[in-house]
């Protein structure tokens, strides 16, 4: 008898295990801002090690799956970083400079606001502003994305559950959260977030919800920022709040974390070839941590994307049939840092420009730099600073053989990259808005 009833317990056991629903995957999604497919190139090349013969492959090898269209649901075909964050974010495509809503102006469902509904924490961390243009479609609704103030309200005002869709925000915009009609900050912390507002204090974060806003607008750039590799110490931060130690259980909440490499696409504006390939070192070193976390976590998918392509970038320019990564390599601020930091040396200009490129510059390519910086016009500041900076890009891109076609977006396809649970399925040619309908199959009811 004895034997029988345990025989029937372990089948009651086994029923149970089968019957039981699987756990939900946590979900972490990355945007590279304006990361078009040769941003991925030249950042292969940019990495390398040249102390040995083979091109080293990076993260973005690694994880590459597929390609996606970009279009939005308009008559210019190029998208802006609004609408492809709304396709991305919604499945749904609209026009350039909505966010969160359908052509129709109408209010639309995120992954974040599904995976919020369904008890997930989650979280999001960006180098911009975290109500810009990408971020926002995850969590507000407005008809333009300069609505700066309003998107931040609703980041408080808008709830599910009867709280705030975040838990977790890390990066720059206290201007639009601390201002003179409203402070979001003590109103979030009214609702018990923590709120950090340097990056240097990113470890005090214990526990959510939590706020850090760690930049006026935009963060620093990664070229000259004190933590180049500021978005993979967020993303560090945010995994470590998300799923810590002692929540690793079957009854621990899965988690949707966004991630945005921001200035990738700031760069790509400037035609700013070492400004990117910082970001790009930035956004390799977040996946890496992303890779050891999922190697742990298997019930994990992350997946990567670009929402567009910025400044038409080529590997090559003008009829080289080269590219030097080394003068990128040696170049240690971005093109307008380098002016004024020229124009503030005056005649000392030489040294500072040695120190901040490396590069040797021709005897004519000297005399024009020097007639801007010594006989500049100090009360016409901005413009002579316009002008030498178009200059030291110039030269960059002419001594490293880079090229580019516009200041703005450009339509072509963008790569997919995942890794973990469930990769496979973001394999081949689709559309961006197939991205987000992919991931949303994990967030059904």
């Amino acid at each position: 008898m004895q034997k029988f009833i345990l025989g029937l317990l372990s089948l009651s056991l086994c029923a149970a295990a089968i019957a039981a629903p699987a756990p939900r995957p946590n979900i972490i999604f990355m945007v590279g801002d304006g990361m078009g497919v040769a941003y991925t190139g030249a950042y292969r090349l940019y990495q390398d090690n040249i102390a040995t013969p083979e091109l080293e492959k990076t993260v973005f090898d690694e994880m590459l799956v597929g390609m996606a269209s970009t279009y939005p649901d308009d008559h210019g075909v190029v998208t802006d970083s609004a609408a492809a964050a709304t396709a991305l974010a919604s499945g749904v495509k609209t026009f350039n400079g909505a966010i969160g809503v359908n052509s129709q102006h109408s209010p639309i469902p995120s992954m974040l606001d599904k995976a919020r509904e369904l008890g997930y924490l989650t979280g999001i961390a960006v180098t911009c502003q975290v109500n810009h243009a990408t971020p926002a479609a995850f969590i507000a609704h407005a008809d333009s994305r300069h609505s700066y103030d309003s998107i931040a309200d609703q980041y408080l005002d808008l709830r599910i559950n009867g709280k705030p869709k975040v838990d977790l925000i890390l990066g720059g915009g206290r201007e639009y959260f601390i201002r003179k009609d409203r402070n979001l900050v003590k109103e979030f912390e009214a609702l018990g977030y923590h709120y950090q507002d340097d990056l240097k204090n990113l470890a005090k974060i214990k526990k959510l919800p939590a706020l850090g806003l760690f930049s006026k607008a935009g963060m620093d750039p990664a070229l000259e920022s004190s933590n180049p590799l500021r978005l993979a110490e967020m993303t560090e931060t945010a995994l470590r709040l998300l799923q810590p130690e002692m929540q690793k259980n079957t009854t621990a909440k899965p988690f949707f974390l966004m991630l945005e490499a921001s200035q990738i696409d700031w760069c790509g504006h400037a035609n700013d070839i070492a400004c990117a390939m910082s970001e790009m070192r930035d956004m390799a070193a977040t996946m890496k941590i992303i890779k050891a976390f999922v190697d742990k976590n298997p019930n994990t998918i992350f997946v990567a994307t670009a929402d567009h392509s910025t400044g038409g970038l080529s590997i090559g320019a003008k009829g080289q049939y080269q590219w030097n990564a080394s003068v990128v390599r040696n170049v240690k601020a971005t093109a307008p840092t380098i002016a004024r930091k020229l124009l503030a040396s005056k005649n000392n200009w030489k040294t500072e420009w040695q120190t901040l490129t490396q590069i040797k510059l021709a005897d004519d390519e000297q005399k024009a730099l020097d007639a801007f910086i010594t006989q500049a016009d100090e009360s016409n500041g901005e413009v002579i600073v316009s002008q030498v900076t178009a200059q030291v890009l110039a030269y960059i891109d002419k001594y490293s053989s880079t090229g580019w076609t516009t200041k703005g977006h450009t339509g072509e396809d963008v790569q997919i990259f995942s890794y973990g649970n469930d990769h496979g399925s973001f394999n081949g040619a689709m559309d961006n808005t197939d991205i987000a309908k992919k991931l949303m199959v994990y967030l059904k009811p």
